[in-house]
């Protein structure tokens, strides 16, 4: 499989959030604002980069029986590197995304793109799936984050754009928004898809 397949298939045929829809607690729940969608698709982005090269250069290593556990433990070790790294450098973004950073290691994304692809392919390309499902994830919860954000706040990355006129719709804050809102990016990036197709 080339890097272009990979990539297309990660970004737009299996976009995790879009087509595939999993990982919806951390899309549904921290993506209020683009910062935050942006913040948690690279940090789980990055897990799903690192687990997939060490579960693919560990691959033949790891006994069928306990594959699962010790792709767990893998994927957690990471999990625990990327937590320490935003409470370190980005505490802000590591007080408002909270909880979610630890549940990355039960993330259905990345313990289905390790089992489906990583314990079946080599490092490289397993690294490039990892970039590609990654990309997809960030991109699919950067635009939820930034819908929700712009309509419920008047604002995008934190910067006002309408001024203090501006009357927000506070549903796009509020959980009913994210499913709403969600609904509506998916419909839409099925549409575009299938025309491609």
């Amino acid at each position: 499989m080339n890097s272009a397949k990979i990539f297309k298939n990660g970004i737009i045929d299996e976009n995790p959030t879009f087509v595939q829809v999993i990982g919806m607690c951390p899309t549904l729940a921290v993506t209020s604002s683009a910062i935050n969608g942006l913040g948690m698709g690279l940090s789980t982005a990055v897990v799903l980069i690192c687990s997939n090269i060490v579960i693919s250069l560990m691959r033949k290593i790891i006994p069928d029986k306990i594959r699962i556990p010790s792709f767990i433990v893998v994927i957690a070790t990471f999990v625990t590197i990327v937590g320490l790294l935003l409470k370190a450098y980005v505490p802000a973004l590591d007080q408002a995304l909270g909880l979610y950073i630890p549940l990355i290691v039960v993330n259905c994304l990345i313990l289905a793109r390790a089992e489906s692809f990583a314990s079946k392919n080599g490092a490289i390309a397993s690294a490039v799936d990892g970039v590609a499902m990654g990309l997809g994830f960030t991109l699919a919860l950067t635009i939820l984050g930034a819908v929700r954000e712009l309509f419920g706040a008047g604002s995008l990355f934190g910067i006002s754009l309408f001024g203090v006129a501006y009357q927000p719709a506070l549903l796009f804050i509020l959980p009913p928004g994210a499913f709403l809102t969600l609904g509506f990016l998916m419909a839409g990036f099925n549409k575009i898809r299938s025309k491609k197709a």
